[in-house]
């Protein structure tokens, strides 16, 4: 039976768990134990091949850095559109989403190029198209190229215990519990030791070249140690994780972070909600100075 928040150690799960919609927490009112669209909504289109419907949380950052880089390095083809997925307003379960992600998670990519476009969802798996598709910011050599993919991997299976784990109970539950903030704490812990440990011999995650492994990790590891996340540095104690400071540091000062880390964003000293040229970005972070 389900008791108050005061004596959560009573609580015995029933013999059938059941949904009751008003659980607790920031988002309580969009979870749901159902995929599939809850309303007819059709995506927004620009002009350029690539669509990308997202949000500028750690995963959305992950491509959006990626796409800048792409263009930083010449690629005039990998121009974007850039629209907002508004989570809070339930964007993400829209039926023209969904068609796109059938998860219901952003980030999402339409590519135009091809006939018919091609769909990309889940962040890994958009960095790993798009670095097959422009054949860069992924080690040509076959050893390098398979410790970044490891690296890749691991980031998307450990960043939840980072996010849906740690970020939920220590920063947005209703109220604190100590045994599963004390329990992802540990976990988060653990993680930052391994980057640690990888970095004390290694400029990048893939040796000494920058590549798709440092785009996927850094939104998540990079602005946890910088402070950027959940307002945890001191309660986990970054500063002791020198490498990863170090690593988060240089990666930050690169000019395509700096760009795409503000795309799809409506909060914070520079943001841009819809990216359509780099004009807008330019704009973005001219107005963040003045």
């Amino acid at each position: 039976m389900a008791t108050d928040s005061n004596n959560q150690q009573d609580y015995v799960p029933p013999k059938v768990w059941k949904w009751e919609a008003e659980n607790g927490g920031e988002w309580a009112s969009l979870n749901r134990p159902v995929s599939g669209s809850t309303h007819d909504k059709t995506l927004p289109q620009g002009k350029h091949p690539l669509q990308l419907y997202s949000l500028a949380t750690p995963n959305g950052q992950k491509v959006t850095i990626m796409l800048e880089e792409l263009l930083s390095l010449g690629f005039s083809e990998a121009e974007y559109d850039a629209f907002m997925i508004k989570i809070g307003d339930g964007d993400q379960f829209s039926s023209g989403f969904v068609e796109v992600n059938p998860n219901s998670k952003i980030p999402a990519l339409l590519d135009h190029s091809t006939a018919p476009a091609t769909r990309v969802f889940e962040s890994g798996s958009i960095l790993q198209y798009l670095a097959e598709k422009f054949d860069a910011l992924i080690p040509k050599n076959h050893s390098a190229k398979t410790e970044c993919r490891n690296w890749l991997f691991w980031q998307m299976g450990s960043a939840p215990y980072l996010g849906g784990g740690f970020g939920h109970f220590y920063h947005y539950a209703p109220f604190k519990m100590q045994y599963p903030i004390d329990r992802f704490a540990m976990e988060v812990k653990r993680e930052l030791d391994v980057l640690d440990k990888h970095l004390a011999e290694n400029t990048y995650f893939a040796g000494d070249e920058y590549s798709i492994a440092d785009i996927a990790i850094w939104p998540w590891y990079g602005n946890l140690v910088l402070g950027n996340l959940y307002d945890a540095a001191e309660f986990l104690d970054v500063a002791s994780y020198t490498n990863v400071v170090r690593w988060a540091k240089m990666i930050e000062q690169r000019p395509a972070v700096q760009r795409g880390r503000i795309v799809n964003r409506s909060w914070g000293d520079a943001f841009l909600e819809e990216r359509h040229s780099a004009t807008d970005i330019d704009q973005a972070l001219a107005d963040s100075e003045s």
